[in-house]
This record gives structure tokens, sequence and C-alpha cells, in this order.
């Protein structure tokens, strides 16, 4: 692993140039997972915008229960608090929109600093050359005293190199250095990244999804392509990802399963585990 910055909130905050997100920050040595404090700090009803980061985790988690690299002094670990209440015509649209704007917004930091450009795998994973660099992880809970809250939970690997990471994620995962050789501060990109998500955050709830559909359509490496499908109750669907739903959904026309049975339905996705299939 390359040599880093530590991660400090003044280093932070010296860099950090927006409005309300991460005015406050909690930032740890170590967490089994920043979702899991932000989950506990949101029911103690902590601020709007707050920001939880950590140098390391033990118990990472990302989509699909699936455990997270996270080793020390390498990467970027964080979850914001956002206790924002939304009027009920517009709730499913934020809960449905909230992982594919982060990831947008992650993307577009990673770019920013690092000036490598990085696409979106339905629905909020990060990749370069189809290698993962980072990942999304949006939860929903309600406290007794905080009312709703989401939790925007983000993992990024910056300073990994490519014989750190376990056997099993060295053709699948990579990372800003191994990318480009470039040894990424990560507190800077931690402000990059809060502010382009309170960018995304307050598009999303003061015009919809119009722009941000289009700048996350442009962005995601998924549409145009043949995709293979795991949905949510073990059934596989395999077929072209035609684009994007006003919900978010993945729209997805299946291969026909015999000749002469005319063009399949569009099926939209809401919920799967997704891998572009190489033709």
């Amino acid at each position: 692993m390359q040599p880093s910055p530590p991660l400090t909130r003044d280093t932070i905050h010296g860099t950090l140039s927006t409005t309300w997100l991460g005015r406050s920050i909690e930032l740890f040595d170590c967490l089994s997972s920043t979702n899991r404090e932000a989950v506990q700090l949101a029911q103690a009803d902590v601020e709007h915008g707050t920001v939880v980061a950590a140098d390391s985790q033990t118990a990472g988690r990302g989509r699909l229960s699936r455990t997270w690299f996270s080793p020390a002094g390498a990467n970027l670990y964080c979850s914001i608090i956002l206790r924002t209440i939304r009027p009920s015509d517009r709730l499913t649209e934020w809960l449905s929109w909230l992982p594919l704007i982060s990831a947008l917004a992650a993307a577009e930091a990673i770019e920013q600093v690092s000036s490598i450009h990085v696409s979106v795998k339905w629905p909020n994973d990060l990749l370069i050359s189809e290698r993962k660099v980072g990942g999304i992880l949006c939860e929903s809970g309600t406290g007794m005293r905080s009312g709703p809250f989401q939790i925007i939970g983000v993992g990024i690997n910056v300073n990994v190199d490519h014989d750190d990471w376990p056997a099993d994620l060295r053709d699948s995962a990579t990372s800003i250095w191994q990318e480009r050789k470039i040894v990424v501060d990560r507190n800077r990109l931690l402000a990059q990244l809060l502010l382009e998500l309170e960018h995304c955050i307050d598009e999303l709830a003061l015009h919809g999804t119009n722009r941000l559909a289009l700048a996350y359509f442009q962005r995601c490496s998924t549409i145009g392509q043949t995709i293979k499908a795991t949905l949510a109750n073990g059934e596989m669907l395999v077929g072209l990802a035609e684009g994007i739903g006003q919900d978010g959904s993945l729209r997805v026309r299946p291969q026909a399963t015999q000749s002469g049975s005319g063009t399949p339905e569009v099926v939209h996705l809401r919920v799967a585990d997704i891998i572009h299939v190489r033709t």
C-alpha cells in the first residue's frame, strides 16, 4: 500500500466548500462499519449532513450482504446521514434515486482528483475499465426521537496496490493508485465527494430527476450491454440493458428463448446483481 496522509478534521474542513454537508464530521481510527455507526448516530438525533469516516473497518459491508475489503491507511470509508423529510409524493423517487445519484457524485469526485474516467455499473458500482474502484450502500431507518433518516455509505479504493488485494479480488478490483500511479490525499477526495454529493442531493430535491437521469445515463456503462442479472429470488435473467426507468430501475429486454416467439417485453429491474456479459 502507498503511504497516504492521515485523515484529519482540520485537513478535510480546510478544503471543504459545501454549504450544509459535512459540517459535522465524526472521525474514527477503526470501526466495524461506518454505516453501522451512522445508523446509531442517526437514531441519537445527530444533525442532518453529519459524516462518519474511518481509517479502517473490521466488518465493512457492500451491497447484497457482501464484505468490503477495508485495510487501514489506504482507502476512503465514509457514511453520510440525511434526515430531510420528503413529501409523500416524492419519497419513492427520493429513495429509488439516492443510490444512483450517490454513485454519480462519487464517480465525479474520483475524476476531479485523479483525471481517471469512472463509469457506473447499475445501480451504484464504480468502475475503471470494468474493474471495481468503489461502491455505495444506502440504508433507511427511523429513530424513536429522530424520525426517518437515510444513510449513504461510500467505499472508494484509493492507494491500494495490486498485490495488496486478497487473491479473490485481484482480477475484479482496482484502485486510483493502481490505475494512475498517483497517491491521492483521502482528505481532499472526501471533501470533493461531499461537494459533488451535495450538488446532486440539492438538484434532486429542487428539480427532480431530469438532469440527474441524463448525467447518470451518460456515465452508466451498463446501458447497451448484454447483462446477466441475478434477481432477489435467485432467478437468472439475460438480456440487453436498454435504459433507465423514471424510478431508477434498469430497463432490460430479455433474450428471446426461441425463434419465432416475437420480441420479449422489457423488464424493469429494481434489485438485482448485474454482470456485464462480454461478447
